[in-house]
């Protein structure tokens, strides 16, 4: 068996070499952007380079990473991503329509509208109904394409997340959560945390009983016992947790009230509810006691991000994708062996509440997603490359690596990988050199065409449990859980016809009286949450707050909520 293993890892560095030596290096590092088509930019190779920009973080890799020229060489194109920096979504967006120079794809985030509004999208319609690109139009049923229509009955883009086909593999939460190390849980022998109050005293207890604990680079360290992020719109950070401690889930903007009157679902404003004060109350006694960061209010996404890498943190509420990275960097020091991997927890504000924090099933958001622009080279090849990302050989190259260097293949078909190829591919470096996984380009969840391996490696069964240090391993058999949503523990249930409200609400401009409101509302939260976390009178500046609030005309934006739920509500009856 080991000699079998050690030919195909042989042969496959064999072809790779051979392969990589025939794509040979590019030119410029990325194709040059424009306004009006132009001559297709063929290299030397034949292999045509699209840009590509994402109103979001992401990961750049290397000139020249292997797979990104396997890829190329498939499907003769070489994708040149670049990302938001530290500009905002809007501005950044902004900024690309006042340059003129538009990248041949793009994902505009909540800019997709604007995008739309200038007439830089080229409408997919024609692309959908050809049968040319049959992953493309398989990937949604009918109906559901339907719901990415804009005012003028066309389709302009593609939201490539959250998509499953087959089997649901998920392993992962990968939205909301108040988190905590899993090392404050092994001290307290794993106790059952339900609510708010229970998840700080733990902290405050772990805390008091350790002054100092043991960080990057083995250097101990006063323990910060929560942080939370309030930089741009990061600061979700601190803003939408009323709706999840109530036990709704997460429609991001607004609380759906279907429990009072199920046959006449209700828009409730999560940020005025009694919820809402208890919990900011909590972290103003959290913050005057000294168990919140006293930098929290100012530190930048970057400074918060190395705070959680260094293992200082004890917890925090963020949604996982925001700070997924740091797991490789907490590896690479060694301080997942440590206990520092955080672990969700699905509090409500009392006990004996269900939660909604983890969405079971997929989620629609058809607000945003991948884009051709008009100023796109050649679009037929641009939507025979987003098709080519669903074919089950390229999703494997992006997602598992390449056979027998990344991951090996049992006597029953069942991908895997050794210890070995598992440190490898969480090195950032090696990520940068050898990995390409086009993470805002299509993609599946669940199993593939095999129906026998999960489509992502971390949902596969035996390697989420292989990459789990064991501090995390052992915090998941204390609590019986097989994955991060056994964890959280929310309830099973089927999303609702509405769900989620904000893919709506990611759309909303100014034009509207609701738009208004809503850009004054996030303004004035923006400013005011922070003060009442920092507080020394929370009562007399909580009314102080909602004076602010109210003079923002949220009702006009509820409306418009309640508007667009009604018509979802009928649409799907």
């Amino acid at each position: 068996m080991r000699s079998r293993k050690t030919k195909e890892r042989l042969l496959c560095c064999v072809f790779l070499t051979i392969l990589l030596a025939a794509c040979g290096k590019t030119a410029e590092s990325g194709a040059a952007q424009k306004t009006m088509p132009t001559p297709i930019p063929l290299k030397e190779d034949g292999i045509v380079d699209f840009s590509f920009f994402g109103a979001m973080q992401g990961l750049y890799i290397n000139e020249g990473n292997e797979i990104q020229e396997i890829i190329a060489q498939k499907t003769g194109v070489r994708l040149k991503e670049s990302w938001l920096g530290d500009e905002e979504e809007l501005d950044a967006i902004r900024g690309i329509i006042a340059s003129g120079k538009y990248p041949d794809l793009i994902d505009g985030g909540d800019g997709s509208a604007i995008l739309y509004e200038e007439g830089a999208l080229i409408p997919w319609d024609e692309y959908l109904e050809s049968g040319d690109y049959p992953n493309l139009s398989s990937y949604y049923t009918e109906a559901e394409w339907d719901q990415f229509r804009q005012p003028d009955g066309h389709i302009y883009w593609c939201n490539v997340f959250q998509k499953t086909k087959g089997e649901s593999t998920a392993t992962i939460h990968n939205d909301e959560a108040f988190w905590v190390q899993a090392r404050v849980l092994a001290w307290a022998n794993y106790p059952t945390i339900e609510t708010l109050d229970e998840y700080f005293n733990l902290l405050e207890r772990y805390v008091r009983a350790n002054p100092l604990v043991e960080c990057a680079g083995g250097e101990m360290k006063a323990p910060i016992a929560y942080t939370c992020l309030c930089d741009g719109w990061r600061y979700f950070c601190i803003e939408n947790a009323p709706q999840f401690l109530d036990g709704y889930p997460n429609d991001g903007t607004v609380i759906v009230d279907y429990r009072t009157d199920p046959r006449h679902p209700m828009i409730v404003d999560y940020n005025t509810t009694d919820t809402a004060r208890r919990y900011l109350a909590k972290l103003n006694e959290e913050y005057k006691k000294g168990f919140v960061d006293p930098e929290f209010a100012t530190q930048s996404s970057d400074e918060y991000i190395a705070k959680l890498s260094d293992g200082s943190v004890l917890g925090m509420c963020d949604q996982y994708w925001a700070f997924q990275d740091i797991n490789d960097v907490l590896k690479q020091n060694g301080l997942d062996e440590k206990g520092c991997n955080y672990v969700p927890l699905g509090l409500t504000i009392d006990k004996g509440m269900d939660n909604r924090w983890h969405t079971y099933g997929d989620t629609l958001n058809v607000s945003s997603g991948v884009a051709v622009t008009t100023a796109c080279s050649d679009p037929d090849l641009a939507f025979s490359f987003l098709n080519a990302m669903l074919d089950q050989e390229i999703h494997d190259l992006r997602f598992w690596g390449v056979k027998g260097i990344d991951y090996l293949v049992d006597e029953e078909g069942i991908y895997y990988r050794t210890d070995e190829m598992r440190s490898k591919v969480s090195d950032p470096s090696y990520k940068r050199n050898h990995l390409c996984m086009y993470e805002y380009l299509p993609q599946y969840g669940g199993t593939s065409d095999d129906g026998k391996n999960a489509n992502f490696p971390s949902e596969q069964p035996s390697e989420f449990m292989n990459s789990l240090a064991k501090p995390l391993a052992e915090c998941f058999a204390a609590y019986g859980a097989e994955s991060y949503p056994d964890m959280i523990g929310s309830v099973h249930e089927k999303n609702k016809p509405w769900f989620p409200m904000w893919s709506y609400s990611n759309t909303i401009g100014t034009s509207t009286a609701g738009g208004i409101a809503w850009t004054k509302m996030g303004e004035t939260k923006h400013l005011w949450l922070p003060i009442l976390v920092m507080s020394k009178d929370f009562d007399s500046d909580w009314e102080a707050y909602m004076a602010d609030y109210e003079a923002c005309q949220p009702q006009d934006f509820l409306d418009e909520m309640q508007a667009e739920l009604d018509r979802r509500a009928r649409r799907r009856r």
